[in-house]
């Protein structure tokens, strides 16, 4: 096979995986953290034998989920990070934009986030946490890249970023899901709360010299 017939193959091969992603989040958005490979392999209108084929097992299509919408998630993060606004007013910008995607795909984020205790008998030994971690660790990481290439940290200024980022995360991550599940005030009220508890050693940071700001 030549390469143009290669690349034809792989652009096929891509496109079928996206399908199946798409297929696997409609059935996440219906079912929630119980959504079944069975359920899946039937919304797409293939087998659960190929559907392995194409990912391996439950924590294979989980992985390439996470994926998916972390490489969108940081996307988005970005861009609020980089408006052309004052820094509080984008700090504000990015926590609301984490809260606002996983309010919008709130089934997506608990098969992501949350053992299904409801899940089908075959996918009970699918252990979540072991998954769900690393997804919190590279966005950690990457918030960090961030921070340092826009902070002036002083001495261990790498060090420091990584603490932040991870931080940052973790308690995004916390708050997001206890206001997600319980609802106790509205979005903005939450964002302009955490931002307050994040603004004391941000609001006197300088900019690192040479760096895009922040």
């Amino acid at each position: 096979m030549d390469s143009r017939g290669q690349s034809a193959q792989q652009q096929a091969a891509a496109q079928r995986r996206r399908q199946l992603l798409e297929a696997a989040e409609r059935v996440v958005l219906r079912d929630g953290p119980g959504a079944s490979m069975n359920a899946i392999a039937a919304e797409a209108g293939i087998t659960k034998p190929i559907l392995y084929r194409h990912f391996g097992d439950k924590g294979g299509l989980y992985k390439a989920l996470a994926k998916r919408h972390t490489d969108a998630l940081l996307e988005a993060l970005r861009a609020a990070l980089d408006a052309p606004a004052e820094r509080r007013a984008r700090v504000e910008a990015t926590l609301d934009t984490y809260l606002a995607a996983i309010e919008a795909n709130p089934g997506v984020y608990r098969f992501l986030m949350h053992p299904a205790e409801d899940a089908a008998p075959l996918d009970q030994g699918f252990d979540i946490g072991r998954h769900s971690a690393p997804l919190l660790r590279r966005l950690g990481e990457e918030l960090a890249k961030v921070i340092e290439e826009r902070i002036d940290l002083g001495p261990d200024g790498g060090q420091r970023a990584r603490i932040w980022g991870h931080g940052i995360v973790g308690m995004m991550h916390a708050a997001g899901d206890w206001w997600l599940g319980e609802r106790p005030c509205a979005r903005q009220e939450l964002v302009t709360t955490m931002a307050d508890l994040l603004w004391g050693r941000l609001a006197i940071a300088d900019d690192k010299p040479g760096g895009p700001g922040f």
